[in-house]
Order: structure tokens, then C-alpha cells, then sequence
């Protein structure tokens, strides 16, 4: 009777450790997959930038920023959680980034060029996070 009570102790002890583990691996998954995510998006933002052909421009009431790429426009336009992209004036608004907390675009002027910073949080199911998933990306375009 008494290995038994032990045996039923110590299975239970392993069930609860192997979900415990999963759950983890689970969190551990999804943050990877947002901050890939995150960074994709800010390659993309940077390439844009860099191959902007005319001045950056900034809208902060309707936080859309604009870049000019040869004969077409790009635009970024962050909302409520949800960072959209559009490739040209006609083109339909697409989902660039989504679970968006916070994001902000402003110029970063350095000593001889103007750079554009892109400051980004991700949202995240926990109350209290070690580290907050915030993310800075820098380009600088074209100088004429």
C-alpha cells in the first residue's frame, strides 16, 4: 500500500513537471515567433526608407508616415494594435505587424544626416515580463 501511495506521488510530481515544461516551451515558441515577426517587419521598414527617392514624410495625426520609391508610394500606418502597409495610393492597406502595444516613427537627426527611428512594443499575455518586447530599428535615406 505504501509503494503504491509513493508510486501515485511520483507520477503525479512527473504529470505536473512535463506540463509545467510544455506551457513553457509553449510561451517560449510564441515570443520567438513574435520577435521574428518584429524583425521582418523592421527589415522591411528599413529597406523602404533606404531606398526612399524624395523626402520622408510624417503625418502624427493620422500616424502615417510616407516614402517616396521611384514612381510609387509606400505608406505605414499604425492603429490600435495593427501596424498596415500600402504600396501605392490604390493598393489596399495590408497587415505588416499585428499585436502591436505601441509603435512611434520619428526623425533622428545625427550630426550630418537625418535618420527616421521606428520605436515598436509588442503586446504580451503576461501582467509581469522580465523583458518587454521592445524594439528600435534605424534607417537613413538617401542624402541628395
Amino acid at each position: 500500500m505504501v509503494y503504491s501511495g509513493v508510486f501515485v506521488l511520483l507520477l503525479g510530481l512527473a504529470f505536473f513537471a512535463f506540463y509545467r515544461c510544455a506551457e513553457n516551451m509553449r510561451s517560449v515558441r510564441r515570443n520567438s515567433d513574435d520577435i521574428t515577426r518584429a524583425v521582418q517587419a523592421g527589415e522591411v521598414w528599413r529597406r523602404d526608407v533606404r531606398e526612399a527617392t524624395a523626402p520622408v514624410q510624417y503625418s502624427a495625426a493620422e500616424q502615417t508616415l510616407r516614402i517616396q520609391r521611384g514612381g510609387r508610394e509606400v505608406s505605414y500606418r499604425f492603429t490600435d494594435t495593427q501596424i498596415f502597409r500600402r504600396t501605392g495610393a490604390d493598393a489596399p492597406w495590408t497587415v505588416l505587424l499585428a499585436k502591436v502595444q505601441h509603435s512611434e516613427m520619428q526623425t533622428d537627426r545625427r550630426a550630418h544626416v537625418t535618420a527616421w527611428r521606428w520605436d515598436l512594443e509588442l503586446q504580451t499575455k503576461q501582467k509581469n515580463v522580465r523583458v518587454k518586447p521592445v524594439f528600435t530599428f534605424v534607417a537613413a535615406p538617401p542624402q541628395p
